[in-house]
């Protein structure tokens, strides 16, 4: 009775392990998200990763929309080439100069648009899409940027809803980038220190050279370290199971 109870103790943990991997894998891949490859402070440049997973079993994505905020323009957006992608970028005349670091801004990038050649992001991958710019707002603590999201079969999903604090996340978020407190002698292209801020956006567009070349593969750690987990899982529940089974029939063969 003692084995028995143990052998089905391990399959019912090995299950549930197995199950927890996967709830826990599955959400890191599940919409259009944007993370700074190092630090994203205010004031300063940095160089960001549009994170694109493909959500459909029969269609591969064709093309990826991304919106900038113009309530905060940037004076500089530069996306990275991206093989198999033509990018087109969108500058528009704002309803309302506005005044970042001492300059006037009337006139800013509104959209960056990467549009597939080729086979796109075909399903069971993700495609990371690097854009370097600054300077970054210091009036506020995050940036979002509303995404369309163009399948193959020429469905359109659109991460487009605000997340708000304290709320549930929505069905369709937009991405959000979460800016740091202001780092010291950082503080965007005013005219103090505008070499500086040049050096600055050449560093990220070295980095964002590097990043995309670690990840051509189209694999992740993270999704790596799940699936061995869950492997791992499936393996132990299987040998409860079959120890249980294994000291059922001792038993029965000693009765």
């Amino acid at each position: 009775m003692k084995a028995s109870r143990i052998a089905a103790a391990g399959a019912a943990a090995g299950a549930a392990a197995g199950a927890a991997v996967l709830t826990l894998s599955s959400p890191a891949f599940a919409h259009v998200s944007v993370q700074p490859e190092g630090t994203a402070a205010k004031g300063g440049y940095t160089v960001v990763d549009f994170k694109v997973p493909n959500e459909r079993d029969d269609a591969s994505t064709t093309k990826l929309e991304v919106n900038l905020p113009t309530d905060h323009p940037l004076a500089s957006v530069m996306p990275e080439p991206v093989d198999g992608w033509k990018i087109d970028v969108t500058k528009s005349k704002l309803a309302k100069p506005v005044e970042s670091h001492g300059e006037k801004i009337s006139e800013a990038v509104t959209k960056v648009t990467w549009t597939a050649t080729g086979g796109g992001i075909k399903p069971g991958f993700f495609q990371k899409f690097p854009v370097s710019m600054g300077a970054l707002p210091e009036d506020t603590d995050e940036l979002v940027f509303k995404a369309l999201q163009t399948y193959s079969n020429n469905e359109v999903v659109r991460w487009i809803e605000v997340p708000q604090k304290g709320q549930p996340e929505p069905e369709s978020p937009a991405p959000v980038l979460e800016l740091s407190a202001a780092e010291d002698g950082h503080h965007g292209s005013s005219s103090g220190d505008s070499g500086d801020s040049s050096d600055n956006t050449a560093a990220s567009q070295n980095t964002a050279a590097d990043s995309s070349a670690a990840s051509s593969d189209g694999s992740g750690g993270t999704d790596t370290t799940a699936r061995v987990l869950g492997i791992v899982g499936i393996v132990v529940g299987a040998a409860g199971v079959a120890y249980g089974v294994l000291a059922g029939r001792r038993r029965s063969n000693g009765a």
